[in-house]
């Protein structure tokens, strides 16, 4: 199965928690059936992407990473590369790069939420998954970000935008 075949079969299969994400579940869905390419940042209409909140349910808190070129306090993610297979494996290897942390596991169940952005490069259409980070995960710092700091779930508002703060919000509810 192509990384195309499984977004459609995602999208398709995922039940959006309202009617907001159920609007933007649509859109993705139109999207990828006109854009073949639609997975790749190479689409300049918008290409998805995967992203994934990296989360310490015992401690309370999620990894957030400041991004080198947004500035913007946000949750590891992004490109699709030639070599993912699927957008859960996808999002679980830009955790996976982003933080440093081995160990982690996705949050069963599929994505958590969906967000559509506009970014330097085009609109990204964020298929965002949630995982969890190991008891005594320690985070190294990649070349993608400036810095990487663990936030109480309370802490996220203070420092994120809101799709951040709602990415958390769905997470802890699905928990």
């Amino acid at each position: 199965m192509s990384l195309h075949a499984d977004a459609v079969r995602v999208l398709k299969e995922w039940s959006a928690p309202d009617r907001e994400q159920e609007e933007l579940r649509l859109a993705y869905g139109d999207h990828l059936a006109s854009h073949p390419d639609g997975v790749w940042r190479s689409c300049a209409d918008g290409h998805i992407t995967a992203s994934a909140l990296v989360v310490d349910p015992r401690g309370g808190r999620v990894l957030l990473t400041h991004h080198r070129k947004l500035r913007m306090w946000l949750q590891t993610g992004g490109h699709c590369e030639p070599g993912d297979t699927t957008l859960a494996g996808a999002a679980l290897r830009e955790a996976r790069e982003e933080s440093g942390i081995r160990g982690l596991t996705l949050l069963p169940g599929g994505p958590v939420r969906l967000d559509r952005h506009l970014t330097p490069c085009a609109w990204h259409l964020d298929v965002e998954y949630a995982v969890l980070a190991p008891e005594g995960a320690v985070e190294a710092v990649s070349e993608e970000s400036l810095e990487l700091r663990w936030f109480s779930y309370d802490e996220v508002a203070s420092v994120a935008d809101g799709s951040v703060v709602r990415l958390v919000d769905r997470t802890r509810a699905l928990l």
